[in-house]
């Protein structure tokens, strides 16, 4: 006797075969752009440019000296602007309404006005006021006395103008930042006992970081390129320094060639920076493991289904 089988454990599975879709569109596009890089490097090999003469440009002392002056100008200007805007935006957000007011006339002067014409202004401040002199009122006693022109150097004008202006958009940068965080994280530190300097410096600040870094590090970029407007007053930043350095060797496109070969490093490097900052504050970023090199690398190598299901684990 004979028992009975399943049929349906005995059928076989047949799956339809894979048909792999063909994006046409991807590789047309991606032919195009091949064919437009390659007709580029043609017409600039074919160029009147002394392409051997750049990397002389690019290590000499005067483009370096004015590399190091760019820096320098860009990372002091940003820096005052990030503490100027620490203290805007706290007076935006206070409960003073004279502070609040201060703040707001202060934004939309900075903000309003382009930098290059703050640049000027300063830089001919001593049209209007030829000395700056600080004294004790109603009295004969001089504190400080010094010439407009020679306290406000083609530096300082450019400082001024640049820190002023990025200032007022820090101010805006940071105020949206205090203000994603919860009402209820200062309420709670706030129940603990805890001061309100220490509630902003351990609870609310940490947490703002997260929405401020990356808006700053993209302003911290402009910045960097925002310095060429200084070289209208004549301060010897990267442009300025290239056209004085073109103008006896007549390479003029040689030496832009070799400002834009700096500007790409010193972007490149910011860009660097501000990546680790943002890992350092944002929790998600932070618990990634491995360098950035080894991102990269991971990110080409790894088809991107392997690389989410290895996040999981």
């Amino acid at each position: 006797m004979s028992l009975p089988t399943d049929k349906t454990n005995q059928q076989e599975h047949v799956f339809l075969p894979k048909t792999p879709i063909r994006h046409w569109g991807r590789w047309v596009t991606g032919a195009v752009i091949v064919v437009l890089l390659v007709a580029l490097g043609v017409g600039a090999s074919k160029g009147d440019i002394e392409y051997s003469s750049i990397p002389g440009i690019i290590v000499d002392p005067v483009i370096l000296s004015a590399v190091v002056r760019t820096i320098v100008l860009a990372i002091i200007a940003q820096g005052g602007a990030i503490l100027l805007g620490i203290f805007i935006a706290l007076m935006r957000i206070s409960k003073n309404p004279v502070a609040r007011v201060f703040s707001w006339l202060y934004v939309w002067i900075f903000r309003g006005l382009p930098t290059l014409l703050q640049i000027m202004l300063w830089y001919n401040m001593a049209l209007v006021f030829p000395r700056v002199t600080i004294g004790i009122p109603f009295t004969n006693i001089i504190l400080f006395d010094q010439s407009t022109n020679k306290l406000i150097s083609a530096f300082v004008a450019a400082l001024l103008g640049l820190g002023l202006n990025e200032s007022a958009y820090m101010a805006e940068i940071v105020r949206a930042g205090l203000q994603s965080v919860d009402k209820g994280q200062r309420e709670a530190a706030a129940s603990l006992g805890m001061k309100p300097g220490k509630v902003m410096s351990r609870v609310v600040l940490p947490q703002a970081m997260r929405v401020i870094i990356p808006p700053t590090g993209n302003d911290f970029i402009n910045m960097l390129k925002g310095t060429s407007q200084a070289s209208v007053i004549g301060f010897a930043e990267l442009i300025h320094a290239s056209n004085s350095l073109s103008s006896y060797t007549l390479l003029i496109m040689e030496t832009l060639i070799a400002a834009a070969f700096w500007y790409m490093v010193i972007v490149s490097i910011a860009n660097v920076g501000q990546y680790f900052l943002e890992r350092k504050y944002n929790p998600a970023k932070a618990e990634e493991s491995g360098g950035l090199i080894d991102k990269i690398i991971d990110s080409l190598k790894t088809p991107p289904a392997l690389l989410r299901k290895g996040n999981r684990k």
